[in-house]
């Protein structure tokens, strides 16, 4: 845990230093302002309620399409695991969903829908085939160990699904979960940017990019990168409280 620790800090002082040898190569403020000069940005941007507010309806949006792509992605991986011809059905639809490009998705989400649901939809195609895949390998992990097991004892499959399945692949699910869910706020702040969405991360963007503020984009990209971390920190806790449960 402690060499976990000592390398990220590492990771983290290699970036700045990083940022100070580029912006002292560059030395163009409208390109790379300095590191202290965002840093200030950020403080001032976290004093500010419509920044709270901008992230309370980013952060709504990424749990929303969260929820409902792993509801959808582990209710259809469970059926996929008990019939064989759902997971054949679903094969190349999840295919089709993993190759779609976003930023085309989104423009014409933008077209059928408003700036401030294009991002949750968006958001929800790409998660939902990340959601699906996680859940059903889980599910063939278990399978594998005890699929055999359950035949011989003739568990209906009701009951493997809910005493079984469901259960003992929770803490691998919950293990991918952080990924999935920074990868959603990356999706949705950049359905946000694209759709120029009002009250968003995104839109605070998008507007500090008009008007070349480049220490206030930069520090709202900080904070976004920070709220991934804090969520991704989250969904490890509840997976480490999930295998405490399990034992």
């Amino acid at each position: 845990m402690k060499q976990r620790i000592l390398f990220s800090v590492a990771a983290l002082i290699a970036v700045w230093l990083v940022w100070i040898v580029a912006f002292r190569i560059i030395a163009n403020d409208y390109i790379l302002p300095s590191f202290s000069e965002t840093a200030a940005a950020l403080f001032q941007t976290l004093g500010e309620g419509a920044f709270w507010r901008a992230l309370l309806n980013t952060l709504g949006r990424t749990l929303l399409a969260f929820a409902v792509s792993i509801v959808l992605g582990v209710g259809l991986a469970l059926l996929a695991r008990l019939f064989r011809g759902v997971r054949s059905f679903f094969a190349p639809l999840i295919s089709i969903l993993r190759t779609l490009p976003t930023m085309a998705v989104i423009l014409i989400l933008l077209i059928w829908t408003t700036p401030s649901v294009a991002p949750v939809i968006v958001a929800g195609l790409v998660l939902f085939p990340a959601a699906y895949a996680a859940a059903l390998t889980a599910m063939d992990e278990v399978h594998e160990s005890y699929g055999a097991l359950s035949r011989a004892y003739g568990v209906t499959r009701t009951r493997q699904a809910l005493r079984m399945y469901l259960p003992l692949s929770a803490p691998s699910v919950l293990g991918q979960a952080g990924a999935i869910l920074s990868m959603g706020l990356k999706i949705a702040v950049s359905g946000e940017v694209l759709s120029s969405t009002a009250k968003s991360l995104g839109g605070m963007m998008q507007e500090a990019k008009l008007f070349l503020e480049m220490p206030r984009l930069l520090a709202l990209t900080l904070a976004a990168v920070l709220l991934g971390f804090l969520l991704e920190g989250l969904c490890a806790l509840l997976a480490k409280l999930c295998m405490r449960w399990r034992r």
